[in-house]
């Protein structure tokens, strides 16, 4: 930011692009909001500028009349889709409803049988009411695709019903903006939920972008970010609930029987992290344990230690689990053995 006694100079950022404006010393935010329509082609109704230490503001603002020099020396993101970006969604949103309303082979029902008008109307309160991938990434049609498999699981419908879950919007989220690399590995996010249930954000691609995660692990990740709607901290209230929705969700699964998706575990993660225990600010991320498994550093026995010491124990915790495993397999074949 640089200012002059002819004009400020602001700096934001859109998807990961720097943006440079100018403006006189009395513009406001409004004439921010006029620039980034004009130059950028974002209509005010799809911008949203998240602002350190002010938060997220978007038109109509409710102080139109905000300096610009009052922001100009502040971290400033701006989010939203062109508008020709925006028209690309809902022609995939259309593409979709209409392949989900294609006529379907009549099917011979009971004479009697009659309509769950309750449930029903549940599963269209206890949903989530709105489905939207990032436009900016390759096919935003598939991952509006992956957004409705989710929304019309059976297993996560009943789950929301009988918790009675109303989710204003599922989305996805940018795999790089969502992972972290250090001397010490890989931390990748699977999920986030915001403000106990207004947004949840699911890691729906690889980090290549050239394909879609696991689906067995985003739905648990999806289960993970569900729970949250109910307790914020990672206590064992949380966990307790967390384990009860994913057991609903596969009980419900009609797909399955009542099992898992495959008739296969889920998916714990594969890739050794450094998470402090697995969440940050309602972060799920991969590679975290549960509380109270027997992978997990728990936070009593964690208190006082450092990040390395928390990394230190979890590996001893790791080796030893793998020693007794592979006792029980040597045991076991010694008995198999033995009784011939």
């Amino acid at each position: 930011m640089s200012t002059d006694t002819q004009g400020i100079t602001l700096t934001l950022t859109h998807h990961g692009t720097s943006h440079t404006f100018s403006f006189s010393s009395d513009a406001t935010i409004s004439d921010l909001s006029d620039e980034v329509a004009s130059s950028l082609s974002i209509p005010p109704s799809n911008q949203k500028f998240m602002i350190s230490k002010l938060g997220l503001l978007k038109p109509p603002f409710k102080d139109p009349h905000l300096p610009i020099s009052s922001i100009a020396d502040k971290k400033i993101t701006l989010m939203g889709s062109t508008a020709a970006e925006a028209s690309s969604i809902e022609q995939a949103s259309f593409e979709a409803s209409r392949r989900v309303s294609r006529p379907r082979p009549v099917q011979k029902v009971q004479a009697y049988k009659t309509r769950d008008w309750k449930k029903e109307q549940e599963e269209s309160q206890y949903t989530f009411l709105t489905l939207r991938p990032l436009p900016y990434l390759p096919n935003p049609s598939r991952s509006l695709q992956f957004l409705q498999r989710l929304k019309d699981d059976a297993g996560i419908k009943a789950a929301m019903r009988k918790h009675k879950f109303t989710v204003p919007l599922l989305t996805e989220m940018n795999p790089i903006e969502h992972t972290q690399s250090n001397h010490e590995g890989t931390s990748r996010t699977l999920g986030l939920n915001r403000n106990a249930g207004e947004v949840i954000e699911l890691r729906l691609r690889t980090d290549a972008y050239d394909g879609y995660r696991d689906y067995k692990t985003i739905r648990k990740t999806l289960c993970h970010e569900l729970a949250h709607n109910v307790h914020g901290p990672h206590d064992r209230k949380f966990w307790d609930l967390c384990k009860q929705i994913e057991k609903e969700v596969e009980g419900a699964d009609w797909r399955s029987g009542g099992r898992t998706v495959g008739d296969e575990e889920y998916y714990e993660g594969g890739e050794e992290v450094d998470d402090h225990g697995g969440w940050t600010g309602g972060e799920f991320v991969l590679g975290a344990s549960s509380a109270g498994g027997a992978e997990s550093v728990g936070q009593e026995s964690s208190q006082g230690m450092s990040r390395r010491e928390i990394l230190a124990k979890a590996a001893e915790e790791r080796i030893e689990r793998l020693r007794r495993l592979r006792e029980q397999n040597e045991q076991s074949e010694n008995a198999g053995s033995g009784s011939g």
